[in-house]
């Protein structure tokens, strides 16, 4: 079953006059929404069984495919046939991407119609671009990443997001006859670090441009549906529920492997198998009776225990998988150390899990994918023993890993040729690697400061790889037991499918001065008030504010509760209160001096009490009753309006402080008519991305770095970008790079400091301090060093140490375009020396 809504709401743009009162903006934002057709709890409307009729585009893709498509790939083509922008939400595995293929496919048809597929990782993005150029041949398909710039002007291209919005900053030509932009797991919206990256590419594409949004399942599908019809126009929310494989969900406990589930379903609920629970407790009955015929199998399966004190045997779980039939299975581990361990660990016992002929095609894949490796590198990678455990059928895929090795241990999985992978979460990511089987060795993760539990979401996303469409009748879960874990919350967990969208957008300073260059600050404000993150910021103020407006209704109800005829009950009232307030703090230590003012307004207050018309009133306490709850609700309510002052604007506000900033560094001025413009350092500062674009251009302004040589402008460009490992201190200076760098360093961290200053003046959360864990390490390799000195004075992995390379090489081509010609030149010349080796080595 899918459901699908066409959002109705053609403007969500509630009034934020500074001028009007916070009650007028309430109620006016309500109004609007409501004029608009718009629920804060907008109900999905169940599709009817026959979607409408398949025009001569979907009837003909439909011709072209060797399978039926799914009611919601059916109803998805048939909307974009009619003209509309689609939101595809739908669970990991379920076939979104035939989606993206009909918009592909409609586009092709029309001599000039251009297609973007934007992904959020390079690994997705050349997956996409080799399975395209298969489909469409390599003239009619380009790549763009941080890495490659392949046949730019193709019909289809492929990118990563940042890219795209680069280009929509610069006003590309590349966008001239843009029909569809594909943008593949756009839930990544959400990531706290690059979803921003995703509203302002929803915001800026040109509206003639239709938008292909594929999620995973989130639970406020609705609500990122209606901001889209609202930013988009006709936009169309499709949602499937159902996943394509059924999922049975399993639990290793005491070496046994148990269904989580009983197999039957009561109502809309499934019950917790008991026996389960009992093993779980520690009370095993080892009876058959009442189990299904496929656990009465499984168990005649089971002849080898497996240790039943929580300690996980990787090889026997590996086994038992093999004998019930439930490989090829990826191991979640949530470690990379854990990772390689877990691999070393199953290779110590002897398992060897592919034929003869498997390990020779295997052997034949690999050495061709390496080929272009030097022999001293593959040393250094310890290339040997990976290449004899992927023969064996079994490998890690993490992070640490060398890219182009990772791609390799990705196609020899889709190949079924590796039947076992340890991996970290970062593989349920995008990246199409379809097990039968997924197993959890823990339930929680290490977020970066504490270790927490995976959320329901997670849990969803992880186990969506089980299960292989079209190869597996149904996909397997797998939870490793420990003592410490609570069975009904297991079974919570897994039955739960709750993974909001929240939005992470937050104004940048390169954002705030290509905005205002295009559109002026007027502009730009209302603009950012179009992001998602103010939409729902907006939507939880209808919320307080319904509540709000209910509340005043009982404050007037009880104000006439309260009511007197002899006078002002409020006023009597709120002498009472003051006065009960002080008698308490009377009892508190206090100087001589505040226990006299205590005692001279206590006086006061008593003699106003007693003159007070309503003290004689002989209903006084039942009036004071009513004055008591008119006291409380009152506080409530303006606690609920402060808080809806603090979200009203809330993003534009933030936007306010960062102009405050550029305009306090004259990166903006006023012109002659008296607007704000951009002066010759923002111009620069519209060119630079990351992180840290203002303090980049602070020091190409200052000429920080132009005394630099490649090597050192290097190491500066990989301080700017490094993030270090938790606990991991900088470089003492005397291991630093010596000569200009360290005159240039310091120069550039007192130029960091004054500006973190400056925004915390601002009320801006400031930035970290930069990072020079790596910088010696990334001089070195400059220089022309050998990869295992590198990688031993980094104390690092290769794979880290390319992808930190990656961003250091992304930094530098920026300075080689924007920087003055001095600069320039030595960024090219250092873009030269960190392209090289296994940095420069690429699978596209």
């Amino acid at each position: 079953m899918y459901l699908t809504r066409k959002a109705r709401n053609d403007r969500y743009a509630p009034d934020s006059s500074a001028a009007a009162s916070q009650i007028e903006r309430e109620e006016r934002l309500t109004d609007e929404v409501f004029a608009a057709g718009v629920s804060a709890e907008a109900e999905p409307v169940v599709a009817p069984e026959r979607p409408d009729v398949a025009g001569p585009l979907v009837s003909a893709f439909i011709r072209s495919k060797k399978f039926a498509l799914d009611p919601f790939q059916r109803a998805s083509a048939i909307s974009i046939e009619a003209g509309n922008s689609v939101l595809v939400a739908a669970p990991t595995g379920a076939g979104k991407t035939v989606v993206a293929e009909f918009a592909i496919f409609a586009a092709m048809q029309d001599l000039r119609d251009k297609v973007f597929y934007t992904a959020p990782m390079k690994a997705l993005s050349n997956q996409k671009y080799a399975e395209l150029v298969a489909e469409y041949g390599a003239d009619q398909v380009g790549l763009l990443t941080g890495d490659a710039n392949i046949n730019s002007t193709a019909r289809i291209v492929v990118m990563t997001t940042e890219v795209l919005r680069n280009m929509l900053y610069a006003g590309s030509s590349l966008l001239n006859d843009l029909a569809f932009v594909v943008m593949d797991e756009v839930h990544y919206l959400a990531d706290r670090f690059r979803g921003a990256v995703w509203e302002e590419v929803i915001i800026h594409l040109p509206r003639t441009v239709r938008l292909i949004a594929l999620s995973a399942t989130v639970s406020n599908a609705e609500e990122f549906g209606d901001w889209l019809q609202a930013v988009r126009g006709n936009t169309e929310v499709i949602v499937s529920e159902a996943r394509p494989v059924p999922l049975d969900q399993h639990v290793l406990v005491r070496g046994k492997l148990v269904d989580m589930f009983e197999t039957e379903f009561r109502g809309d609920t499934r019950t917790v198998n008991p026996e389960f629970i009992r093993m779980a407790h520690g009370s095993f009955s080892g009876g058959s009776r009442g189990r299904g015929r496929r656990d009465r199998d499984r168990d005649r399966h089971q002849r080898r225990s497996l240790p039943g004190n929580g300690q996980l045997d990787r090889a026997g779980l590996v086994e038992l998988l093999g004998e019930n039939e439930l490989l090829p299975a990826i191991f979640f581990v949530f470690s990379r150390n854990g990772c390689d361990q877990a691999v070393r660990q199953v290779l110590r016992t002897g398992v060897r899990l592919t034929t003869g002929d498997e390990r020779r095609e295997i052997r034949a894949i690999v050495n061709d994918r390496t080929r272009t490796l030097r022999d001293e590198d593959l040393a250094v990678l310890d290339f040997w023993r990976w290449r004899d455990g992927l023969e064996r059928g079994v490998a890690a895929h993490h992070a640490g890993l060398l890219p182009a090795f990772k791609e390799v241990v990705e196609e020899l999985f889709r190949r079924k040729l590796v039947k076992v992978v340890f991996a970290t979460e970062t593989l349920a990511l995008g990246i199409n690697m379809p097990a039968r089987t997924v197993v959890l060795e823990k339930l929680e993760k290490f977020n970066g400061e504490a270790r927490v539990p995976i959320t329901p979401g997670e849990y969803t996303q992880l186990t969506g790889r089980a299960g292989r469409r079209g190869i597996d009748v149904e996909g397997h879960a797998v939870i490793h037991w420990r003592d410490e874990l609570n069975a009904e919350a297991v079974a919570s967990l897994a039955s739960k499918r709750t993974y909001p969208l929240r939005s992470s957008f937050r104004p940048t300073y390169n954002m705030a001065v290509n905005l205002i260059d295009q559109f002026g600050r007027a502009r730009t404000r209302t603009i950012l008030e179009s992001s998602f993150a103010q939409f729902q910021a907006d939507r939880a103020v209808i919320g307080l504010a319904r509540q709000v407006q209910d509340q005043r209704a009982s404050l007037a109800g009880y104000a006439e509760s309260m009511a007197c005829h002899l006078g002002d009950f409020a006023e009597y009232s709120r002498i009472r209160r003051e006065l009960t307030d002080i008698e308490r703090k009377s009892n508190e230590h206090g100087s001589k001096a505040l226990q006299r003012r205590r005692q001279e307004r206590l006086s006061e207050l008593r003699t106003q009490m007693r003159d007070h018309p309503c003290h004689r009133c002989p209903d006084r306490e039942q009036h004071a009753r009513w004055a008591e709850r008119w006291w409380k609700l009152k506080r409530s309510t303006d606690s609920l309006t402060r808080q809806i002052s603090e979200r009203t604007g809330a993003v534009a506000r933030v936007f306010d402080r960062v102009t405050d900033v550029l305009k306090d560094r004259e990166y903006l001025v006023k012109d002659e008519n008296g607007a704000l413009a951009l002066s010759e350092s923002g111009r620069i500062l519209k060119r630079i991305y990351g992180e840290r674009d203002l303090l980049v251009a602070e020091a190409l302004r200052r000429g920080l770095w132009r005394e630099l040589d490649a090597p050192q402008l290097a190491a500066m460009a990989c301080a700017l970008v490094y993030e270090p490992r938790r606990d991991e201190g900088n470089l003492d200076e005397r291991d630093l790079p010596g000569g200009a760098f360290r005159d240039a360093l310091r120069e550039t961290e007192e130029l960091w400091s004054k500006l973190d200053d400056t925004e915390r003046a601002h009320q801006l959360p400031g930035s970290e301090p930069l990072s020079t864990g790596l910088s010696r390490a990334m001089f070195e390799w400059v220089r022309g060093r050998d990869l295992d000195q590198v990688l031993r004075e980094a104390d690092m992995a290769a794979g880290d140490f390319v992808r930190w390379s990656k961003q250091t090489i992304d930094l530098l081509d920026q300075l080689a375009n924007v920087g003055d010609p001095e600069v320039r030149t030595v960024a090219r010349r250092a873009l030269n020396g960190v392209r090289r080796g296994i940095v420069a080595y690429s699978s596209v």
